[in-house]
């Protein structure tokens, strides 16, 4: 397999651990260990304190999968099948799904590995833009054109990751209707599932939704726990998900055992897991309604639904990578200029799920003044 450099990927190596102020990262922030364990139940206590540091099962361990299966109504634990985070759930799925003679449809921007993948394998990809003009809106019409019969696989990421979009319940349901109609596999990202601004908001997991959908999630994003590097598919397709697990056989094997326990820790804890999140992207979101309001001559943005990201653009005529290098040379702070996904106009990546986002903010308005009064 030949693939391009990740771009985001690399922008992070070089920045990500050096940079002060992280103000476009995508997760939460992370739980120290201490506070983590001091959410356990007695069996998930018991299970830390004499867990051996050996080979776990290669599906994953079956109490978290029992514990993942809790979020989706109706699947069971035989229904979900664990990663080495997201990203080998991603890797693994297409690898197995497309081939040379095979097409996908992907949202764009996105994750790059939701199409890079895809092309890696031979398959043809058609990127399908959502639009600032549209709200970051889905069109399911535009799926629907974009659909071919050698259509194998449509790939969406709702709550969005750079957009923070999240569709009209009508408009996803159409969507899981419209991969039944045509029989094409749905993978759904929804790694910030369960982060909706607006709790009513939160949508069905697709895999509820559609025998062809298969619902992405991990612990990364709205539980805080990045570094577990725990990620899962759910899906109603026994063959499909057997042959998953045959290809891990070839990538990760298994999971961590440390990861998985600390994993089922949170899942079990999850409503004071949530709640921590939410409480954090509460706050934060409330300085952005008032950062943005104060500078509407110099960005616009289109506010966040759900997750913990959005997706500004920069109003003047300074280059946004030139507008984010002086800024962490000036400043310390770290956004993320929207080249690195190749989609056009002065947008970035801005994360607020991290709880130094007051300080880091303050240096952007300093940066801000100094640059364009």
């Amino acid at each position: 397999m030949r693939i391009p450099d990740f771009t985001l990927e690399r922008y992070f190596a070089r920045w990500e651990f050096s940079a002060p102020y992280l103000l476009c990262s995508s997760d939460i922030e992370g739980w120290r260990m201490s506070e983590l364990l001091a959410l356990a139940d007695a069996d998930s206590r018991a299970r830390w304190e004499a867990l051996t540091l050996g080979y776990t099962e290669s599906t994953g361990l079956p109490a978290l999968r029992e514990a993942i299966a809790t979020l989706y109504p109706g699947l069971s634990p035989e229904q979900v099948l664990t990663f080495a985070g997201a990203e080998e759930a991603v890797f693994i799925l297409m690898n197995v799904l497309l081939g040379p003679s095979e097409h996908a449809v992907v949202t764009w921007p996105g994750y790059q590995s939701l199409h890079e993948v895809a092309r890696a394998t031979g398959a043809e990809v058609t990127l399908l833009p959502l639009r600032e003009e549209d709200g970051w809106a889905l069109d399911v019409d535009a799926v629907r054109r974009a659909l071919r019969p050698n259509t194998r696989l449509l790939v969406v990421n709702f709550p969005h990751n750079p957009t923070g979009s999240l569709p009209e319940p009508a408009a996803f349901e159409a969507l899981c209707a419209l991969a039944e109609e045509r029989g094409v596999y749905l993978l759904s990202d929804e790694v910030y599932r369960l982060l909706e601004h607006a709790p009513a908001r939160t949508l069905p997991a697709a895999v509820e939704r559609s025998t062809r959908a298969l619902s992405l999630g991990v612990m990364s994003k709205a539980f805080g726990l990045a570094g577990l590097r725990v990620g899962w598919l759910a899906c109603r397709d026994a063959e499909l998900l057997r042959r998953c697990a045959a290809y891990k056989d070839y990538t990760s094997i298994c999971n961590s055992a440390p990861s998985e326990v600390l994993s089922l820790i949170a899942l079990r804890a999850k409503e004071q897991v949530l709640a921590r999140s939410r409480a954090i992207l509460e706050a934060n979101l409330k300085l952005l309604d008032a950062f943005f309001a104060r500078h509407t001559d110099t960005f616009r943005w289109v506010r966040p639904r759900a997750g913990s990201v959005a997706f500004p653009k920069l109003l003047r005529d300074t280059p946004i990578s030139t507008f984010c290098q002086t800024l962490i040379d000036r400043e310390g702070v770290l956004l993320l200029p929207g080249d690195v996904y190749d989609f056009p106009g002065n947008h970035f990546r801005l994360g607020f799920g991290r709880t130094n986002l007051p300080e880091a903010l303050s240096r952007l308005e300093r940066f801000c003044e100094a640059t364009f009064r």
